[in-house]
């Protein structure tokens, strides 16, 4: 099952990595720890440029994404329809010690209510952030379960050394 969910997500996932990392530089935004996760030792100063932007609701895009790149904004938009799946799989950007996260969903959405999306930039300055979404959604949407999109998740991040963000245990 691992493979078959590498075979789809892993050629996504690295378009939309390349996106992000491109992102930084094509819509001039400085160059900074946080948008240079290459060196994940860095991560101390994660969270306190973050940006947020409260809109009508999770179909309402924040501003701060029209010009960014619209693999991007297709994220975005598919993490505040899928929060039950995002709020269980963990980062391993190290925004769970930086940012006090406590899972995927935290890097792209503050707060999400009835009436109103608490939207930030944390997402569009991180490839781990935007992968590990991207994958748990395609996987997800191909019909693999929680458990295992979390298990490969994990298998695939853990080698990096950075601590995960505290997401509960399935």
């Amino acid at each position: 099952m691992q493979t078959r969910l590498y075979r789809y997500a892993f050629p996504l996932s690295i378009s939309l990595l390349l996106a992000a990392c491109g992102t930084a530089d094509q819509t001039g935004a400085p160059k900074t720890e946080q948008t240079n996760h290459g060196d994940h030792a860095d991560h101390a100063s994660h969270g306190v440029g973050d940006q947020l932007e409260k809109t009508a609701g999770p179909d309402t895009l924040p501003a701060f994404l029209n010009e960014q790149d619209e693999s991007i904004q297709t994220i975005y938009r598919s993490v505040a329809k899928h929060p039950d799946l995002l709020k269980k799989m963990p980062c391993y950007c190290g925004c769970g010690e930086s940012a006090g996260h406590t899972s995927n969903y935290d890097c792209f959405i503050e707060e999400q209510t009835a009436s109103s999306t608490t939207w930030t930039t944390h997402g569009i300055t991180c490839g781990t952030c935007l992968d590990i979404a991207a994958q748990s959604i395609v996987a997800y949407q191909k019909g693999s379960s929680v458990k295992k999109i979390r298990t490969a998740i994990d298998q695939a991040y853990k080698k990096t050394g950075v601590t995960p963000t505290p997401t509960p245990a399935l």
